[in-house]
């Protein structure tokens, strides 16, 4: 098969695979009534469609969004819930960032927990909304739900995913499933302890629910700390455990939307392979000696965090962003000029090509990504730090370009030089936990940029191998995808 014919191939499976996930995932929301809201400045979604039955407030995460809960406020909207879902402060479109003291329960938890009230106080008086509440929180907030559940008696079931909380007690919550995936071995292992203080195993419930106390701690087969929020599994154990709690019945379907996250998400990507064939093709990048190219994998991944760690900023509202900011700014630049003096002179073709780049990344795949998977549209305040992260994201990106010769190298090369600089942020965190742990969050992003955004600077460079262009394309993205990602947080605020 000739290459054209290839491409326009791909072209079709690509605009297949968009169709049908997208028709997937619309699917599920047909006859839902859906309405976004604020309480005070919380961002909030009603998912509803029936005239009256209890509420359920489900929370996401950290680094979540409303739309992360999709699957849960769609399921339980079709079992007949009022479900609300919300932007916690610092996270989604909630322009107010986080604030307090994050490793006390009085600070940042303490502010958390009132904003959650304060979504649950004005859920239950919306119309035909039923006093009784089920709260429902994911990871962080888990622990969140847990406390909320215990102080609030309209409370009738708590429903932990990825669950850890110090507060979980033998007899309180006295109505809660802890839902983990298989693959979280250590939740796991609390969930175990926990049930066995009653003398229960994993999947053995205690009690009744509905009937005073009850208990139950469950494994989603194939499922990790993010996966676990689109398993159908799960959701059928947790509309299940609430019916029962409620005194609710009948089958309800839950949402299964993980397949056409994949498709959609999938065919985003693979629409830049016909599309990058507009742009003009150039030739391929000249590859470094095989000298340089080992010593500037390693050898600026290794010293960005050394100097990068002796600068304390502390201008932006969002966790580690400053520092993140200088660090990609110094692996960057010291890539460029160890290339520079071994030689490497840059093109200044495609910068034009890198912003076509950005703008498809932003305009297709990160509007997709919003409306389906997670936030991805900023609200005015992360502006700011988006603007702040990109520079040193540029310079970050380009390295990465012309090290792996427009993304054209082989693909040991390219896991090489990307593995070193995940490992370039591991040896910031050991140099500095307490500032630094959060960067550990930035990983699991960093893989997904370049397993998405990634492909499709492949893409380009293949096309006109210009390493300004995979780097200014690249560069934008990642600064977008990282400012409206992390929540923000200013420690001075409430504290």
């Amino acid at each position: 098969m000739s290459i054209d014919k290839r491409i326009w191939v791909i072209g079709a499976i690509a605009l297949l695979a968009l169709v049908v996930g997208i028709s997937l995932l619309e699917r599920p929301r047909a006859g839902l009534e859906i309405v976004h809201d604020r309480v005070g400045t919380t961002p909030v979604t009603v998912t509803r469609m029936v005239d009256e039955g209890p509420v359920a407030v489900i929370v996401h995460g950290f680094a979540g969004s409303r739309q992360m809960m999709a699957a849960w406020s769609g399921s339980f909207a079709r079992a007949g819930y009022i479900a609300v879902t919300l932007d916690l402060e610092g996270h989604g479109r909630n322009p107010v960032p986080m604030s307090g003291d994050v490793t006390s329960i009085d600070g940042t938890t303490r502010l958390l927990l009132d904003e959650i009230a304060r979504v649950a106080d004005w859920a239950v008086e919306q119309p035909g909304a039923d006093p009784r509440v089920v709260l429902i929180g994911h990871s962080m907030s888990s622990d969140l739900v847990v406390r909320a559940g215990i102080a609030d008696p309209r409370v009738e079931a708590v429903i932990g995913i990825s669950v850890f909380s110090q507060a979980v007690t033998v007899d309180a919550p006295e109505n809660l499933l802890i839902v983990n995936g298989a693959w979280e071995s250590a939740l796991r292992s609390e969930a175990r302890r926990v049930m066995a203080n009653l003398d229960a195993a994993e999947g053995e419930t205690v009690g009744t629910p509905g009937e005073g106390f009850a208990r139950r701690a469950v494994a989603v087969p194939f499922a990790e700390h993010v996966a676990i929020l689109w398993a159908p599994d799960g959701l059928r154990e947790a509309v299940d455990w609430a019916n029962a709690s409620l005194g609710m019945r009948g089958e309800t379907p839950v949402a299964r939307l993980g397949l056409g996250i994949v498709l959609m998400l999938a065919g985003a990507v693979m629409l830049a392979t016909p599309l990058a064939r507009l742009l003009p093709e150039g030739p391929e990048p000249e590859a470094l000696p095989r000298r340089v190219f080992w010593a500037l994998a390693f050898v600026p991944a290794l010293i960005a965090p050394l100097a990068a760690v002796q600068v304390e900023v502390g201008v932006l509202p969002v966790l580690v962003a400053d520092y993140l900011a200088i660090h990609l700014g110094l692996y960057g630049l010291f890539v460029l000029l160890g290339a520079w003096v071994a030689g490497w002179r840059p093109d200044g073709r495609g910068w034009v090509w890198g912003l076509v780049l950005a703008v498809f990344g932003v305009g297709l795949f990160g509007l997709l990504m919003d409306r389906y998977v997670a936030s991805f549209v900023p609200h005015a305040g992360r502006v700011p730090i988006i603007l702040a992260i990109v520079p040193g994201a540029v310079l970050a990106m380009w390295a990465d370009a012309v090290l792996t010769r427009a993304t054209l190298a082989a693909l040991w090369q390219r896991i090489v030089v990307r593995g070193a600089f995940l490992v370039s942020l591991a040896i910031a965190v050991a140099l500095d936990f307490e500032r630094l742990f959060f960067l550990v969050l930035i990983f699991p992003v960093i893989l997904l940029f370049y397993a998405t955004f990634g492909m499709m600077g492949r893409w380009v460079g293949r096309r006109t191998g210009s390493t300004l262009a995979v780097g200014i394309g690249l560069g934008l993205l990642l600064g977008w995808a990282l400012g409206v990602s992390f929540p923000m947080y200013v420690e001075t605020l409430g504290s």
